[in-house]
Parts: structure tokens; C-alpha cells; sequence
């Protein structure tokens, strides 16, 4: 028996191999990323026309912004973007339109055919019909509500995509304000349903723009103070009772300071902040990163970040089989990388990411639930 190599595993437990394959790893990008967010170096001058511009929306498919501010006494402008969602190649279209009274930002309803204007003298928010669509010299006076009996300054305003909700960012009281519509884009059907206080880590934070994404589960909103973008998410869409802040925010002092209304490339991999302070209209890239390692490929991986990266595993092997892969990444560019939450980490946390290559061993025996992971090697030649 002594040169018997047979065995048994406790439990059951099968064993495993490192397949010596290379596995598939798949690439993929993810919008409305303000972790990895960067600036473009990118925007358009709005001073000639308006030396405190505080507003500005974009038409859906980016060859238009339109811009408003109360140092104008009351005018929106058009810009138009010579290649679409480029902030660099955006110029002052010759074209504008006096409103009632003076504006702190603007918002269209997704066919252009009406536009929500903050009338920052009355505390109100006023519609606007426009009898062609995305022309602002055909637009009229429609209709007004007010907000002053929730905030008396209020800055930011922005719709759900259907028109039956309507969301506020109040700058006397540092919250973001819920409405419904009853009639669906028209403000006088709209009632007070609950809100949001925003920040109050921050002291005095004023929110000055607010921005949903269009699943309704992630809302942005722009805080002057301390000039931060701030990330929450939302367990029920366009419920802002079940907001949280996910602590993930984007510092724009320099140059979007005390930043106002925000806007969105359609995609999510583009915001445009609007600064009073810097008098400009600021591009920003917040794409973010994901790669997929697929375990029934191959036991064997290496992938090179193009920027901050979230990393998950797919098709791991049965509960009972235990499996373990290498991953090589060629992190160049020093990249922040995300984890899975179910990787358990050799010495309890998870390593930091260096700008240089880095070798990392992973192994699991319950189909996936967890992972056991170590950095096996860093600053590799």
C-alpha cells in the first residue's frame, strides 16, 4: 500500500486544476461613472453672452445647449456644437430668447416642444411651449408654479423621462425636493410628495443641480460648496425616500468651480458641468470600466486597464470542485480596480493598485459564493 497514490478529499470535496489555457476576458463600459471621472479639458466660454451663467440642458442628440443665467436679465441662449457632445467645438449660435423674468437653469421635455425655466425672481419654476421644436425663438409663456412654500431659492430642476415627476434642488434648505404630476409635463398638476436632505456632513452644502439617470436608480447632484458632483443611489427608481449616498463624489475646483446645473451625454459617458465662477460649460469623461473573466475559458488571465476598472468573475464551477486562476494585469496607468465583493482577501483587505504589473491567484470551492484571493507578485518586470 505504500505506493498506493490513491486519496480522498474530507468532505467530498473534488479536486480542482489550474487549466493551463488562457481564459476569455470581455471588456465592457458603464456610464454615469463619477469614481473614475476625469476632466476633458474641454468647454465652451459662455461670458460674452452671459458673465454668470448658472444653466444649461443639451439636446438629446448633442448638437445644441442652451444656456441660462440671472446676470442677463432674463435671456437664454443657444450654442451649437459643431461635433456632437464636444464641448471644445461649441460656439454661441447668434440666437436667443428673453424670458419673463430671470433664470437660474432650464430643462426640455425630451421632444422640445416645452421647456422649464427656474424663474429665480418670482421662486418659481415657468413653462414655456414652443411651437417648433428646439427653436427657442418660437417659444411663449405657458404656465408657472410655485415652489417657494418648500424653497425659496431653489437652483435645480429636472423631470422624469414620462413627465409625472418633477425633482427640485432648494439651495435655502440643502434639499432635493420630490413632486408628482398628475397631468403628465403639466406643472399645474404638480404636488409636494417628500425630500431629501443633501450632504449634511457639509454645512450650508447648497445643491444646485440635480440629474437622475434613466433607470431612475442613480440621481447626481452638483453642491456648491466644496464644488462636488455627488453619486446616490436609489433601492426603488425616482423614490428619493430610499436615496443613499454611495460616498462616491467628483471635486471640480479649478475648473468648474461652485458648479450648477449638470448634464449628461445620453450614454452616461459624458457630463458637462456649468460654472458661474469659471463662466464656462466643462466636459468630463465618466465612463467606467468592466472586465469579465470567464472561468469555464481557462485558468489563466491578463488584461491591461484603460482606466479606473471593475473586475467580476462569470461562470465559475460547480459547488464542491475547487478551482483556482491567475490573473495578470498590466496596470500602467496606476488604475484604480474594483473588486467582487465575494473575493476574501490574504491579509484581510484588498491590495492597492500600483502603476505596474501585478500577478494575483484566486481559488474557489463552493461554485462562486466566494473567492480566496492574494496578490502573488507585484512590480514585475
Amino acid at each position: 500500500m505504500a505506493n498506493d497514490k490513491s486519496f480522498k478529499i474530507k468532505n467530498g470535496l473534488k479536486a480542482g486544476r489550474y487549466l493551463g489555457s488562457n481564459g476569455t476576458e470581455t471588456a465592457g463600459t458603464v456610464g454615469y461613472n463619477l469614481a473614475g471621472a476625469s476632466y476633458d479639458s474641454k468647454s465652451f466660454s459662455t461670458i460674452t453672452q452671459n458673465g454668470n451663467a448658472s444653466g444649461v440642458f443639451f439636446k438629446p442628440d448633442g448638437t445644441k445647449a442652451y444656456v441660462v443665467g440671472p446676470a442677463t436679465n432674463a435671456v437664454l441662449y443657444q450654442y451649437g456644437l459643431s461635433t456632437a457632445w464636444d464641448a471644445s467645438t461649441g460656439s454661441y449660435d447668434s440666437v436667443s430668447f428673453t424670458l419673463t423674468d430671470n433664470a437660474g437653469s432650464v430643462f426640455f421635455k425630451p421632444d422640445g416642444t416645452s421647456m422649464y425655466v427656474m424663474n429665480s425672481t418670482d421662486d418659481a419654476l415657468d413653462k414655456y411651449n414652443l411651437s417648433t421644436a428646439w427653436d427657442i425663438t418660437s417659444s411663449s409663456y405657458s404656465q408657472s408654479f410655485s415652489h417657494s412654500t418648500q424653497d425659496n431659492n431653489a437652483k435645480g430642476i429636472f423631470f422624469k423621462p414620462d413627465g409625472t415627476k418633477m425633482y427640485i434642488a432648494g439651495w435655502t434648505t440643502d434639499k432635493v425636493y420630490e413632486y408628482n404630476l398628475s397631468t403628465a409635463w403639466d406643472i399645474s398638476t404638480a404636488s409636494y410628495v417628500q425630500d431629501l436632505s443633501i450632504r449634511p456632513d457639509i454645512t450650508n452644502s447648497n445643491p444646485t443641480g440635480v440629474f437622475f439617470t434613466p433607470d431612475g436608480l442613480n440621481m447626481i447632484v452638483s453642491v456648491l460648496t466644496d464644488a462636488l458632483i455627488c453619486k446616490y443611489s436609489l433601492s426603488t427608481a425616482w423614490d428619493i425616500s430610499t436615496a443613499t449616498y454611495t460616498n462616491v463624489s467628483l471635486d471640480v475646483t479649478g475648473v468648474a468651480t461652485n458648479p450648477y446645473q449638470i448634464a449628461f451625454k445620453p450614454d452616461g459617458i459624458k457630463m458637462f458641468v456649468i460654472s458661474p465662477t469659471t463662466d464656462g460649460v466643462f466636459q468630463y469623461s465618466t465612463v467606467g470600466y468592466t472586465q469579465t473573466l470567464d472561468l469555464a475559458t481557462g485558468g489563466t488571465f491578463s488584461f491591461t486597464p484603460s482606466g479606473a476598472t471593475t473586475v467580476s468573475f462569470s461562470n465559475p464551477p460547480a459547488s464542491g470542485t475547487a478551482t483556482g486562476f491567475a490573473l495578470e494585469v498590466v496596470n500602467t496607468g496606476g488604475y484604480t480596480i474594483t473588486w467582487p465583493s465575494s473575493i476574501k482577501w490574504h491579509l484581510g483587505a484588498a491590495p492597492t493598485a500600483t502603476a505596474t504589473k501585478e500577478l494575483y491567484t484566486f481559488v474557489t470551492t463552493d461554485g462562486g459564493t466566494t473567492y480566496y484571493g492574494k496578490l502573488a507578485g507585484s512590480d514585475i518586470a
